[in-house]
């Protein structure tokens, strides 16, 4: 199924975070994500896409072109990644782009490589530019030169590469240099899951689990998860625990409304950040238009975790407005938060 089916850390993380936690990429939760394509809900024009270049790969006995998939944390491209290489029947290497700190790690990553082996970065846009510059060598040419020594001895090196497929996954498509967003053959964008589609997951997630979920239950699941399947899958945790504490261990719509009210998840989903960014925007400045800037400052939290993780599901739902003089707050989050305009 369509989803990066993830768990709920057990530390004081939050739900919505653009970071896989330690218990997310334990082998138990690993075992949750599909497997194939047949398993997959959503995305339909994506899939199809990588379906067909899939086959035609293999009709032709050749490695796929470099794929790049663009989207906000959770749809799925981790998923999406492991899928293609069971698909290809190759080896897949995960890495991520901060800590791709120097151009050694990334060599000592492709020249292990093997042929139609899939190398997955996620995060790409944070690769460090001295670190990028040797991948455009061995995406277009299969290829990384060395230089040794220095000044008048200094001499190059052309290592040749077995042939591989690199599938990067980024958050800020507009972070990556022209060059590097170039040498992709395959750029697919992962949109938001609709609520039909959420259901669907979280009744799979449920009965991996061995949980009982009503369809009131999986229904009120579906609309507090943001369009999001991880998010899906961590409230779907966070309300089994409580049902089997509180109540009959039976996921309902009522033990649903009141794990997450303790939560501190309202009924769109929203958390206690997304309501303080919302405030901040109507209260302090009046409902915009300002700033990302002002606001980080306001609510003393990171840019790139309003940018990437706040914002995008605000924009999708219409309580956000982005404007070229900043954001604005809608007629929406006026009436959401009860506070007249």
């Amino acid at each position: 199924m369509a989803d990066d089916i993830l768990s709920y850390s057990s530390e004081k993380k939050g739900i919505v975070t653009p970071n896989l936690t330690s218990e997310e990429q334990s082998s138990d939760i690993v075992s949750l994500r599909p497997s194939s394509f047949s398993e997959y809900i959503g995305q339909t024009s994506t899939v199809e896409t990588l379906k067909i270049a899939i086959q035609a790969a293999k009709m032709r006995n050749e490695s796929l072109e470099h794929i790049l998939f663009h989207g906000p944390p959770g749809l799925g491209k981790t998923t999406v990644s492991h899928i293609i290489a069971n698909e290809m029947g190759k080896d897949l290497t995960v890495t991520s782009g901060p800590t791709l700190e120097k151009g050694g790690d990334l060599i000592g990553i492709l020249t292990n490589l093997g042929q139609g082996d899939i190398l997955f970065i996620d995060e790409i846009h944070r690769i460090p530019k001295i670190v990028e510059e040797f991948l455009y060598p061995a995406m277009e040419d299969f290829a990384v030169d060395f230089v040794f020594d220095k000044g008048i001895h200094a001499r190059s090196h052309r290592y040749q590469l077995k042939q591989f497929v690199l599938i990067g996954a980024t958050t800020r498509v507009g972070l990556l240099s022209s060059p590097l967003r170039d040498r992709f053959g395959i750029f697919r964008t992962l949109d938001f899951y609709s609520l039909d589609q959420l259901i669907i997951i979280i009744k799979r997630s449920a009965a991996i689990l061995h949980t009982i979920v009503s369809n009131d239950g999986a229904i009120e699941l579906a609309k507090r998860s943001r369009g999001t399947p991880r998010i899906a899958n961590r409230l779907l945790k966070r309300v089994r625990d409580y049902s089997q504490v509180r109540s009959d261990g039976k996921v309902t719509k009522e033990n649903v409304n009141a794990a997450l009210e303790l939560e501190g998840i309202d009924n769109l989903g929203l958390t206690s950040l997304d309501k303080n960014y919302l405030k901040t925007i109507i209260n302090f400045y009046g409902g915009g238009p300002v700033g990302i800037e002002a606001i980080s400052a306001t609510l003393q939290e990171e840019n790139d975790t309003l940018v990437d993780v706040v914002e995008p599901f605000l924009l999708k739902i219409g309580l956000v407005l982005r404007t070229s003089s900043g954001r604005k707050a809608s007629s929406k989050a006026y009436q959401h938060l009860n506070i007249k305009p």
